[in-house]
């Protein structure tokens, strides 16, 4: 009786056979590395979602703490309670936490150059002394690669005027009642969500957004005479 022998795989069999393979080998890999990528991207957009909420919780109680204290007088020799800039402000108010102990300090809010082509948030802040504010300590980093940003106020010049959205708070002897900060990221970090979902300009997302009001009425305090234990006008 013939015995038939095995019949093996041909070469083109066996080329085929691995060209399959590699396909599906690289399928695996480019599904992998999707998987991946989307993973980064999402806890990269929940940690800066998180940092953002962590800071607007911090800026919105500090601002809200906002006391009507003079540090220093203006050329006119009223006390000056709150300065405000687009890019800057300073109000005294008590700092978070234990530190708070150390009683009412003069915080100074900025968005400063990093020296790297973006800007960062940073808060200083001085005790006060019965002629002022004291020496400063070194600003606190809060946030950085901030891409652009403005600080914003809205109050009125005296009793009975008409309240106003204004770039810079001048009016010595009142705080403003409400204080906007508007910070934005680039999108370079792509799938990043922001906080606010607006796009703005030069490819840059609104990241935070809070207006926080100033609880203290502005008669509250004696700013007259407290003011009247301050030195002089001062830079």
């Amino acid at each position: 009786m013939l015995r038939v022998a095995p019949r093996g795989f041909s070469l083109l069999e066996v080329l085929s056979a691995l060209a399959l393979l590699s396909l599906l080998l690289l399928g695996v890999f480019y599904g992998i590395q999707t998987a991946t990528r989307s993973v980064n991207t999402g806890s990269t957009a929940l940690e800066r979602n998180d940092q953002a909420r962590s800071l607007q919780q911090f800026l919105r109680r500090d601002l809200m703490q906002a006391r009507a204290l003079p540090w220093k007088l203006d050329a006119k020799g009223d006390g000056v309670v709150f300065e405000g800039e687009p890019r800057s402000m300073h109000f005294v108010a008590p700092l978070p936490g234990y530190l708070d102990r150390a009683g009412p300090q003069l915080q100074a809010l900025a968005l400063v150059d990093d020296g790297k082509g973006a800007l960062k948030l940073e808060l200083g802040s001085a005790p006060l002394t019965s002629g002022g504010a004291g020496v400063a300590f070194e600003p606190e980093l809060l946030v950085d690669g901030v891409h652009g940003g403005r600080f914003r106020y809205y109050g009125r010049d005296r009793e009975g005027a008409e309240a106003s959205w204004r770039d810079r708070w001048d009016v010595a002897g009142r705080t403003p009642e409400l204080v906007t900060i508007e910070l934005e990221r680039s999108k370079a970090g792509a799938g990043d969500k922001a906080t606010r979902d607006d796009t703005t300009r030069d490819g840059a997302t609104a990241w935070l957004w809070l207006q926080a009001p100033i609880r203290q009425n502005p008669y509250a305090l004696n700013v007259g005479a407290l003011a009247k234990s301050l030195d002089g006008p001062k830079p």
